[in-house]
């Protein structure tokens, strides 16, 4: 039997007295024959007595088999191929339930609000995007907004992607994220410390803010409301010894109002992708520009307008202004990049970059 996996699984019992416990005992093999008076020796609570005795009844194997059928495994504290930073936090989860493949190397978490800006899900994208293209692997929770939009970059140019779930790992939540979930397990993996079948529920979703913190070198904050559940994987990164980013933004923006707060507290201001991404994680080539826009197969006319275009919306004017193209050219070739999906059309005649 899979002890680990029986261990994990014991009703009634926290991840911190399974942690407890765990460091009490040494393997769960040994707790699963401990008697009652040794478990007593070891001051062990009485609930947590009853608890571990009513699960030494159970045998749980044809449960775990049944897991392992459907592509899920279950890795705890006691295997060698536990996430090495995550193992070391406060009350690391006990055991995850993993659909995919961890993430092996660099890894950065991107987070911020569901109901995000325009110019918010662009940035998330392009960080994602440009993170991947430096083989960092990106770990965000999949909620609408923010963390779909920094999966989706690094699934753009054929990256890594770890989604930390709040629910079971066979439960795509939100259900509108059918495709990215599907996207992810292909490319990366699907991770939560609750069991499959576990639903989502409030509760679980701060205390999956740590795993994501726990996973990652630094921790980059989009967008964020003053009171944002991305404040509190921020919050426990800092807790873990994780580098904390965030991306400023205007006083007068209620979704910039959770970034400048901690760029005020010490977190650092991303003002420039590139030099950010460039200090994470050095380009060991050279010529990142060009090379982006050869993977993006855009046309010589089309890489021109797309380089005019920025992270801020732009007027028709403007661009007539930059690339000396006249009105029908530049109407053509808007055109197409709104088509390809690289440019969005933010408000009537303004358009901002997508990805």
């Amino acid at each position: 039997m899979n002890y680990a996996y029986w261990f994990a699984n014991i009703p009634g019992l926290s991840n911190c007295a399974k942690i407890s416990i765990h460091e009490k005992v040494g393997n769960a093999q040994d707790i699963y024959f401990l008697s009652e008076k040794q478990m007593e020796n070891l001051q062990l609570l009485a609930k947590e007595i009853q608890a571990v005795r009513a699960a030494q009844k159970t045998d749980m194997e044809e449960a775990y088999a049944k897991m392992c059928e459907s592509g899920i495994s279950f890795v705890s504290l006691e295997d060698a191929s536990y996430p090495k930073r995550l193992r070391h936090i406060a009350n690391p989860p006990y055991g995850l339930y993993v659909k995919g493949c961890l993430p092996q190397g660099e890894t950065v978490a991107i987070v911020g609000a569901r109901m995000c800006s325009e110019y918010g899900r662009t940035v998330a994208r392009e960080l994602g995007r440009m993170l991947a293209a430096r083989g960092v692997g990106v770990v965000s929770g999949m909620a609408r907004g923010i963390d779909a939009a920094g999966h989706q970059g690094a699934l753009d140019v054929g990256g890594i992607s770890c989604a930390v779930l709040g629910c079971g790992v066979d439960v795509c939540y939100p259900k509108s994220s059918r495709a990215l979930y599907e996207e992810i397990l292909e490319r990366g993996s699907v991770v939560s410390e609750y069991p499959p079948g576990t639903q989502p529920i409030p509760g679980y979703f701060p205390q999956r803010n740590r795993i994501i913190s726990g996973l990652v070198r630094a921790v980059v904050v989009v967008e964020a409301k003053q009171r944002s559940g991305s404040l509190i994987t921020a919050d426990f990164a800092l807790e873990q010894g994780r580098d904390v980013y965030a991306i400023p933004g205007r006083i007068t923006d209620a979704l910039s109002a959770g970034c400048n707060s901690l760029i005020r507290q010490g977190a650092g201001a991303v003002s420039d992708l590139e030099s950010f991404v460039q200090e994470l994680a050095p380009d060991p080539g050279a010529g990142g520009e060009t090379c982006t826009f050869e993977k993006l197969l855009l046309e010589k006319e089309e890489r021109l307008v797309y380089s005019c275009v920025d992270l801020r919306p732009k007027s028709m004017e403007e661009l007539l202004e930059e690339t000396d193209l006249s009105v029908p050219e530049l109407a053509q070739i808007l055109g197409i990049l709104l088509k390809k999906g690289f440019v969005t059309e933010a408000f009537k005649n303004c358009y901002i970059r997508r990805i």
